[in-house]
């Protein structure tokens, strides 16, 4: 009629989709990332339910882009040939990294005899990780090594030497060298969800629920302590002093050593070698307030 109103001829739901692809083109992240995950040492380790979109998120917490996705995992040929369950379990375990967007480097277990005769295996994934990390890292500003393996120092060197920002994510049985060396080192226990709890219950963070963290001050007269822990993956890692930034993911719960399965563990307190789970539980010093109970160590780097 030419004097129809504009809101009649246009779709709202197209100003929503407008609004929201400029949101996300705003937010999004320049940086790029790599992630190179040692699967058999993070299985051996600790990592037997480790959920890895949830690495993958970790590792794309800025909304950073995954340029390259590595897996390295191990299988092993002659079992597979008779076992119908490992081998229906080892290509289910591929196909589920598949999906979630992550190449599947496949290492063939080798068997030899050692020197008393008995048949030993060996899967050494290294060498092929540190040559594609390094071959990689050309397109990469970050990279997220997930492995707890010494080997891998020289490498973080080299990718630090050739501009990238190099983080470490690993379990148990740490190389100290490592954690040193990386420019950011974070046990995967203290990740959100990362690794299961022990026990089902509320989502991390929540009152009654399981998380993970570490002592960063004790009180020995008094037998008070408090624990620090992740409680969202967040870009402001560096923000760890909730009373100084209130942006930071970081949360803290007060304790009282009776708190502790073991109490010895007092003598080593505060650590951050030390990781502990523990469930959240209301505090009597405040509403805002949470206190850390049932107390127990999961993990010593």
């Amino acid at each position: 009629m030419g004097d129809d109103n504009e809101s009649d001829v246009f779709d709202h739901s197209d100003l929503r989709k407008i609004s929201m692809n400029s949101v996300m083109k705003f937010c999004q992240s320049t940086t790029k990332v790599g992630v190179f995950v040692d699967s058999a040492n993070m299985y051996r380790n600790g990592g037997v339910r480790m959920q890895y979109d949830v690495l993958r998120e970790f590792a794309c917490r800025d909304n950073s882009e995954p340029v390259r996705m590595n897996a390295y995992v191990s299988y092993d040929a002659r079992r597979a040939k008779t076992d119908y369950d490992y081998r229906k379990k080892a290509e289910g375990f591929h196909s589920a990294l598949r999906d979630i967007g992550f190449k599947v480097i496949i290492k063939e277990v080798k068997w030899y005899v050692d020197e008393f005769g008995e048949q030993v295996q060996k899967a050494n994934a290294d060498l092929d990780l540190a040559v594609d990390a390094l071959l990689q890292s050309e397109n990469l500003d970050r990279v997220l090594i997930a492995s707890g393996d010494g080997d891998f120092v020289q490498v973080v060197r080299a990718l630090q030497n050739k501009g990238c920002r190099v983080e470490v994510v690993a379990l148990d049985n740490v190389s100290s060298a490592l954690r040193q060396e990386a420019d950011l080192f974070m046990s995967g226990y203290l990740i959100p969800n990362l690794i299961p709890t022990s026990n089902p219950g509320p989502e991390w963070g929540q009152i009654g629920s399981w998380v993970r963290g570490w002592c960063y001050y004790y009180d020995d007269i008094k037998g008070i302590g408090f624990i620090r822990y992740l409680s969202r993956i967040d870009k402001g890692l560096w923000l760890t002093d909730k009373r100084r930034y209130a942006e930071s993911p970081f949360e803290t719960a007060f304790f009282h050593f009776s708190k502790l399965q073991d109490e010895s563990l007092t003598s080593k307190l505060p650590s951050r070698d030390h990781i502990f789970e523990f469930r959240l539980a209301p505090s009597e010093r405040g509403p805002d307030k949470l206190s850390a109970v049932e107390i127990r160590l999961i993990s010593e780097l």
